[in-house]
């Protein structure tokens, strides 16, 4: 049963009753998803690193949607910090639905200039991260009857992107490691899909080159970028009975950037 936080959704709201725990949710595309999953009724923990007024920020701005947003410093590079994360949350709300994986860094550099450093920093953050979470995830799903897990990887992972090596191997392994993890845990009503976002709007692609940006701009068929909220809006729909046959499945937000 939730604990009380304020004002509820509207009973038909298609999140109503359900506990999301959203990855790196202080900012950025994780802050508009854990407020889009609170505007849609779910009460929401989400993690941060070290920019504790974000995080301040993101649980306001889901109070003033009548849902206490949960912040919860956690890195995932330490091993035991995802089981912590979700212990917390079922802890807080009284269980998981939802499991977002949102959290990420880039270290960019061509290859030959890498560190051993930088790779393991970036895979560590960007795809071991994830398979911890999900992994402590699961048993909190099953005992719920089912849920949902929803990775962000990027279209990067499946076309390369010069001088990410370490960032586009980590995010095509999200994709690798939730098919594989829809396959096992399929039978116990849990659904896991992959969000591929292109250029999406945030503070680090304002501070981008614009050299970058114009070039970036020129592959994306809808000619503008994409917002943190398109995403967002993606994510929920997926973590909703709406998307109750959808496991397995890898979708573009890239306005046909990828195309």
């Amino acid at each position: 049963m939730l604990a009380p936080s304020g004002s509820r959704a509207p009973a038909g709201s298609p999140l109503a009753g359900k506990v999301a725990l959203v990855t790196g949710g202080s900012r950025g595309i994780g802050r508009a998803i854990a407020l889009d999953l609170a505007v849609s009724g779910a009460e929401v923990a989400f993690t941060y690193a070290s920019d504790e007024a974000a995080a301040t920020e993101t649980a306001r701005r889901a109070g003033a949607l009548g849902h206490e947003g949960l912040a919860l410093r956690a890195d995932g590079r330490e091993p035991g910090a995802p089981e912590a994360a979700i212990a917390a949350t079922v802890a807080r709300f009284g269980g998981l639905d939802i499991l977002v994986n949102n959290a990420g860094i880039n270290r960019d550099r061509v290859i030959w200039k890498m560190t051993d450093a930088e790779w393991s920093e970036v895979l560590e953050a960007d795809l071991t991260a994830c398979f911890r979470y999900v992994r402590a995830a699961i048993p909190r799903l099953r005992e719920r009857g089912g849920g949902r897990i929803v990775s962000i990887s990027s279209i990067n992972a499946q076309r390369g992107k010069f001088g990410q090596s370490n960032y586009t191997a980590s995010k095509a392994g999200i994709i690798g490691l939730s098919k594989t993890v829809a396959r096992e845990v399929g039978q116990y009503g849990i659904t896991v899909n992959v969000i591929t976002p292109g250029l999406i709007a945030t503070d680090m692609v304002a501070a981008a080159p614009e050299d970058v940006r114009t070039r970036a701009l020129g592959e994306i068929v809808l000619g503008r970028l994409g917002e943190p909220e398109d995403v967002a809006a993606l994510v929920t729909f997926l973590a909703s009975d709406r998307a109750r046959h959808i496991t397995g499945a890898v979708i573009p937000v890239d306005g046909g950037q990828y195309l």
